[in-house]
């Protein structure tokens, strides 16, 4: 990226009738301001406007039509005035925007971005300034960790070496039922998240006694796989899984129904459960593994996909999606028990208490979110939850992965 022009606000009045910045002190405040930067341009921008942007416009608008976030200290209810900014799916500009945020336009509460590297890269900042962090779109294997060291931030997507073991939990069982060996071939895209990932993976599939055929890392941004998807065919793996983010994680499977490469076992991560990837592939979508996954079975579940499917016009993804507005229920429920504009009492009722959401019950130990799915299958026409296995719905593998359509294009 070249250059960073500053970003441009679009300050949002949700209501119509929010015409004043913060109040002043003293004053009963008119609105809770909440401020976020989000990739409205750059790599991260599919991510970013299919996981995180539909759902923080689906909860202000609904908090709004409802009156808006209710306040004990003043005993009314007062709307959400959002401000946002393009982070350009760049760290610098992001933490400039998150700055500007919290000093310049002095918001009550900043929403966190889109992706692992752009969370770490603000976390920092909102530790410093003493604002909750709810993140629901970074896989660190350092949450517990960061936990302790920025008590102020929250982590709902587990970490890296539980999603490692759960999936390979889930090829573990195929072999003891004699359906799969073991071989496995891996790739990974060279950014936090993918370097991580295969790295615990790596230590992983050697501790389940799986051998790695092959193992190759590829830059962000990557215009062919071509040439990988058929080295990987020739080795003819079990199972094939690559740590990929959405533009790799679609160009794979596409190469890989272009050369009829279609092992026992297919992995692909993040965009595996966005809409897209099934408009994009239709029936092939069927058998397909990646990492999250959701209960579709619950009522709250369903409500949410209809309202989702409502306001935007699109489905959300089948992981973090209900993540990211489950994340937004939690921080309204925790400033309303407070009930009032108070982001330390608020990040203490985050620390201890216990949440309703469309995801179920959310409760932090130690700042992390631990009932959370790590691995889905594309069943049917939905992505479910198949591990952890103890999670209520988690749905059996089904196997083996049918073979492309002949009628895909090659």
């Amino acid at each position: 990226m070249t250059g960073r022009p500053s970003p441009i606000a679009f300050v949002i009045a949700v209501t119509g009738l929010i015409a004043s910045a913060v109040a002043a002190y003293g004053e009963t405040p008119k609105s809770i301001r909440i401020g976020y930067a989000i990739s409205l341009t750059g790599p991260n921008t599919a991510g970013a406007g299919i996981t995180v942007l539909p759902n923080y416009r689906l909860w202000v608008k609904e908090v709004n039509a409802a009156g808006g976030i209710m306040l004990k200290s003043i005993g009314k209810r007062v709307p959400i005035e959002i401000i946002q900014y393009d982070d350009q799916s760049n760290a610098d500009d992001a933490v400039a925007a998150v700055e500007r945020l919290i000093s310049q336009d002095k918001v009550d509460f900043v929403l966190p971005p889109w992706g692992t590297g752009l969370n770490l890269a603000v976390a920092p900042l909102f530790h410093s300034a003493g604002y909750p962090q709810l993140a629901t779109t970074a896989l660190s294997d350092r949450a517990p960790e960061l936990g302790k060291l920025w008590p102020n931030s929250f982590w709902l997507t587990g970490t890296m070496t539980a999603a490692a073991h759960a999936f390979v939990a889930t090829i573990s069982k195929l072999r003891s039922e004699g359906k799969i060996g073991n071989s496995v071939a891996m790739l990974s895209v060279a950014d936090q998240f993918g370097i991580g990932l295969a790295k615990v993976a790596r230590k992983a599939f050697k501790q389940g006694g799986f051998t790695v055929v092959y193992d190759r890392a590829y830059p962000v941004e990557t215009g062919d796989m071509r040439e990988v998807i058929v080295e990987v065919k020739r080795l003819n793996p079990d199972t094939f899984a690559a740590f990929s983010y959405p533009p790799d994680t679609m160009m794979i499977t596409e190469q890989a129904r272009l050369s009829n490469f279609n092992p026992k076992v297919f992995y692909t991560a993040v965009g595996t459960a966005f809409p897209l990837y099934k408009e994009r592939f239709g029936a092939d979508v069927d058998g397909v593994m990646g990492i999250g996954g959701w209960n579709a079975g619950t009522q709250a579940s369903k409500d949410y996909f209809r309202r989702h499917v409502e306001m935007t016009g699109q489905e959300p993804d089948r992981w973090a999606s209900p993540l990211t507005y489950a994340s937004l229920q939690v921080l309204q429920q925790a400033i309303e028990r407070v009930g009032d504009i108070d982001r330390a009492a608020v990040i203490k009722e985050l620390q201890t208490g216990t949440f309703d959401t469309v995801v179920g019950p959310i409760k932090f130990k130690n700042n992390l979110y631990e009932d959370t799915w790590y691995v889905g299958q594309w069943q049917h026409g939905d992505f479910q939850g198949i591990a952890p296995v103890s999670l209520p719905g988690a749905q059996p593998i089904i196997f083996p992965k049918p073979p492309w359509h002949a009628d895909a294009d090659r």
